[in-house]
């Protein structure tokens, strides 16, 4: 479970004094405990839940880098890009291109979705498949291209 090693994490970031890294674990913890203690959630976060949060924090930090680069703010983009850095040192090795589209066209040929109206079945059974490993912008092009 990332959030034991999120703990370890901010213990070493604290004795090596490591701010960036330090914001970056926090940051995951805090959306980690908001999970956790939402209203009408009664189990434990599972991992995929935890990689859900952890790609939506990163979704977060990249509008915000490119906002503030278009406003030319280096020092906030600069942080919004280390802690892009730490969140997604915790994040699965994401797949390339040519792997989703791979992945997309089996799980298209054994759902047997045949048009673009279907693309909401084929992107919760890729979404099932590739938690975390692949960016969802990228999984909703191609199965939109494949289903094309």
């Amino acid at each position: 479970m990332i959030s034991n090693t999120i703990d370890q994490e901010i213990k070493q970031a604290m004795l090596a004094k490591n701010q960036v890294k330090l914001r970056g674990l926090r940051a995951i913890k805090a959306a980690l405990l908001l999970a956790k203690t939402e209203k009408g959630t009664t189990e434990e976060v599972t991992e995929e839940t935890e990689l859900r949060i952890l790609q939506r924090l990163l979704k977060q930090r990249r509008e915000s880098a490119d906002i503030y680069k278009q406003q030319n703010r280096e020092d906030l983009s600069l942080i919004e890009e280390e802690e892009i850095e730490v969140i997604g040192s915790f994040m699965p090795q994401q797949l390339n291109r040519a792997e989703v589209t791979s992945i997309v066209a089996d799980l298209i040929r054994t759902s047997g979705a045949s048009s673009v109206k279907e693309m909401g079945k084929v992107m919760g059974l890729v979404n099932k498949e590739l938690a975390g490993k692949a960016d969802g912008k990228l999984i909703a092009e191609i199965v939109k291209e494949q289903l094309a």
